[in-house]
């Protein structure tokens, strides 16, 4: 039997491919060293689990409203008022499962066939098999120069008659970088010009370091938000670390958020009830798990970024948020898969290719692991490409053997 055009052409998540495929390897015995990640350790926030575990006891486990729980719809409104000094109705805001649903139902709701959608590289892998996923088509844009930073003059460059959307992710998962304001906002004044959407996903806009703030496209937003092209997209899952309980959101004008509804209750009816609970409590809890989460990620980086620098030939640009970097492999290997798949048999280290963000030559790695395992890992990966290094290591009762045919 066979399966139609439009599926063979969506690409397999490379990110949730790995992290399988570690899992795998770790349930085997194996001493892996995940860098893969894109989730932090640890526990959800205390008050993120008794809003649940509160839900759970009145068993009132039911359907809710397609586009979220009225409770929790307030509780995004309070955060987007605090957060980008926007106010919005619970007709603006619509509750996924994930900020990945969230923005699939916007590029549903805007998309016709042929549309294009221009996405800034490198970008998170999703993007352009979304796009491809509603017949549109993704136009990429790539960065100027070494900072992961596209130019405006690029960017419109890209845009024609059919540019439907922009997309921009900042803090960018993979680079890590942060867009600079005066980008931003010649982004926003650029497509409320041309009538174009404006796509900001945000699910990282706290995790920012050095004292970094990220700017707010809200702020150079002209049109009350009924008018307005920007469609905001974010979540808990990265500022809290809830990554399973699938919860994001939209806010965007209602005339937008009604389609998205509705093709949100035709696939998946409504976010889950224990996971809106959740995240309203979450929300509306102590704030300083997102503190906590962002130094710890910062010192990570830290240590990271020391550690690849005892690589000669890897180039890094030090991240400015997010849980990754994206340093520079090219002179050991220009295929990213390659050298991501031989990482992984050879040395037991997750690694994530960078030809599906849009970044060949170089891998991905996460820094939301422990000191310890950063700088293992990465004593590992020097061991593997170095040919001077030991033809063995020890690690436990494990040996790793480098084989060079």
């Amino acid at each position: 039997m066979r399966i139609s055009q439009l599926a063979s052409s969506i690409g397999e998540s490379a990110t949730l491919k790995l992290n399988e495929e570690a899992a795998r390897l770790r349930a085997l015995g194996e001493p892996v060293i995940h860098f893969g990640a894109g989730e932090p350790n640890g526990a959800a926030p205390s008050s993120a689990l008794q809003g649940s575990i509160a839900k759970l006891n009145t068993g009132e486990i039911k359907y809710t409203p397609t586009d979220g729980t009225p409770s929790l719809k307030k509780a995004i409104i309070g955060y987007t008022e605090h957060n980008y000094a926007r106010l919005v109705a619970p007709e603006n805001v619509i509750v996924a499962s994930g900020a990945k649903q969230a923005l699939f139902n916007a590029l549903f709701a805007i998309l016709n066939p042929q549309d294009e959608v221009v996405i800034p590289a490198p970008y998170w892998v999703s993007y352009p098999e979304m796009v491809k996923m509603m017949r549109g088509v993704p136009v990429i844009v790539e960065s100027a120069d070494e900072g992961f930073v596209p130019r405006m003059a690029d960017i419109e460059k890209a845009v024609t008659a059919r540019t439907r959307a922009i997309i921009m992710n900042s803090p960018n998962n993979p680079s890590g970088a942060v867009y600079p304001a005066e980008l931003i906002q010649a982004v926003v004044e650029f497509c409320e010009k041309h009538e174009i959407y404006l796509i900001m996903d945000d699910i990282y806009h706290k995790l920012v370091f050095d004292g970094l703030r990220v700017p707010n496209a809200c702020a150079y937003a002209t049109q009350p938000v009924d008018n307005s092209c920007l469609i905001i997209i974010n979540g808990v899952s990265k500022l809290y670390g809830m990554t399973g309980f699938r919860i994001g959101w939209a806010v965007a004008a209602r005339n937008l958020v009604g389609p998205m509804t509705i093709a949100q209750s035709q696939t998946t009816s409504c976010p889950s009830t224990l996971s809106q609970a959740g995240a309203e409590a979450a929300l509306l809890g102590p704030q300083d798990v997102v503190d906590s989460l962002r130094q710890m990620i910062q010192d990570n980086r830290d240590v990271m970024v020391q550690e690849l620098s005892k690589l000669d030939r890897v180039k890094l640009i030090k991240p400015a948020g997010t849980f990754y970097c994206l340093p520079d492999f090219s002179a050991y290997n220009p295929n990213s898969v390659e050298l991501s798949m031989m990482l992984l048999n050879r040395a037991l280290v997750v690694t994530v290719p960078g030809q599906p963000f849009g970044a060949e030559g170089h891998l991905r790695l996460s820094c939301t692991g422990t000191r310890q395992e950063i700088e293992e890992g990465v004593r590992r990966i020097k061991w593997a490409l170095d040919p001077n290094s030991p033809d063995e290591i020890h690690i436990g009762d494990h040996k790793l053997v480098r084989d060079w045919a």
